[in-house]
Parts: structure tokens; sequence; C-alpha cells
């Protein structure tokens, strides 16, 4: 007799397959600041990147499996390119790559037997802050309007209580990434994040044209407070005045 699995049941076993892969990864963090949109992901690595440009205005981060993700990035700057080409880059918005996420994700979810384990963030930066747009899509094609902070992936209650605590409107850069930082060390109170374990990138809404930038270590540094780890591998000036040659 062949075995049978309610509906209900094969939608439960599949959320809770997709929450666990989730919940492996590391932790990936999205806040307004004053100029724009900050992402920092706790992520070493500087061949697999969790945060990425979409279009001018428009970025993408993720947690979860990273060649699943990686299929829905690229999916999304075909369809960003196509519409801009053949419409306006105005056409080009979050709403809309975000409404085609929620479709290809609803899809896979309920019509194939493994769901992907990711979950995402299409951020568009606005004139203002007030105009900014962050969504936040599930596994399941879920799709949440937020405001002010996301935090998603590892222990993302813990981390997105800490953001809570520390998150007001109109924060410096300087003070949203030490938030975000400080945010992310909370899922684990013996580890303490450095530049080199981090990828952090802005949407600036002062920028032109291109308003995404990727943040090079040595900028993340600064913004932390860390010692420059190009400054510390310098060698240390004399502390006297030389002795003259020959003498």
């Amino acid at each position: 007799m062949p075995f049978y699995v309610s509906p209900e049941q094969q939608m439960k076993d599949k959320a809770d397959y997709a929450r666990k892969g989730i919940a492996r990864g590391r932790s990936v963090v999205v806040l307004q600041y004053d100029d724009g949109i900050l992402f920092v992901a706790d992520n070493p690595s500087r061949a697999l990147h969790k945060i990425s440009e979409i279009y001018d205005r428009i970025a993408f981060a993720a947690v979860g499996k990273y060649n699943e993700f990686e299929n829905l990035r690229l999916g999304g700057v075909r369809y960003a390119d196509i519409n801009g080409y053949q419409y306006d880059r105005r056409d080009v918005t979050a709403r809309g790559l975000a409404n085609v996420y929620a479709q290809s994700l609803g899809t896979i979810f309920t019509e194939t037997n493994k769901p992907y384990e990711v979950e995402l963030v299409v951020a568009e930066v606005g004139e203002s802050a007030e105009t900014d747009q962050i969504y936040r899509l599930t596994f399941d094609g879920s799709v949440a309007d937020e405001h002010g902070y996301v935090a998603m992936g590892g222990q993302a209650e813990a981390v997105a209580q800490a953001l809570k605590d520390r998150y007001r409107e109109g924060m410096t850069l300087t003070e949203a990434l030490r938030a975000a930082v400080a945010s992310l060390e909370a899922q684990d109170s013996d580890r303490r994040l450095e530049a080199k374990s981090l990828e952090v990138a802005v949407l600036d809404r002062n920028r032109e044209h291109r308003l995404f930038k990727a943040l090079a270590k040595r900028r993340v540094e600064e913004l932390l407070g860390e010692p420059s780890s190009e400054d510390s591998s310098e060698p240390a000036e004399p502390s006297g005045p030389s002795k003259p040659s020959g003498s």
C-alpha cells in the first residue's frame, strides 16, 4: 500500500527543512542610515558574496545555500537589464523584482520536493529615507515590506532583538555599521567580528548613477575604529636620531 502524507504535513516538512538550512548559515543585516541603506554580512569569504548590486538603485542580500541564491541573483540581474532596456531604467523597481522572486520561490516551494534554502532582501534607495524600499522574501515566496532594519540567517531572532535595542532613525554610517556589527556579535558573546570577517556595502543616495558601493576592508576598519592591518605591518620608525655612518 502506498505511503500517504497529507498536503499540510508536506508543507510543514518543507518549511522546517528550509528553516533549518537557513539557520545553519551566517547572518546578514540590512538597515537604513541617514544617507542610504547599509548591508553587513558575517562573511569572511572574498569570493562568495552575499551582497551585490542588481541595478542602479537596487541591491540584493541573501542567506542560505549559495548556489540557490546565486541563481536567483543572476535571474534578477537579467530581469532588470531586460526591463530597463525595453522600457526605461526608472521602470526597474525593487517592488517589481520582489514580485518576480516571490513567484519563483512560491512555485519552487509548492511544486518541487526540495524547497530553496534561502532568504532574501531586495532594497531600493530613494531620494529620502521615507522613500527607501526594503523587501524581505522567505523560502516559500512570502514578501514583507520592512522598515528600519532586517536580520536574516543564523540566530536571526537574537540579532533582530539586538538591532531593535540599538537602531534609531537618522544614524550616520559609522553608527549604523557599529550597531550592525554589535548585533551580529549578539549571537555569540565570545566572538568579536573584525573587518576581515565582514562583507559590507551601501546604497548611497548621494552618489550619482550607480548608487551601490562595496566598502573595502580598510574603509570598514576606519569606520569601526580598528587599527589598520596595513599600518600594523609597516616597520616602526626609529625612536631616536640615527647614528652618522663612519663614526
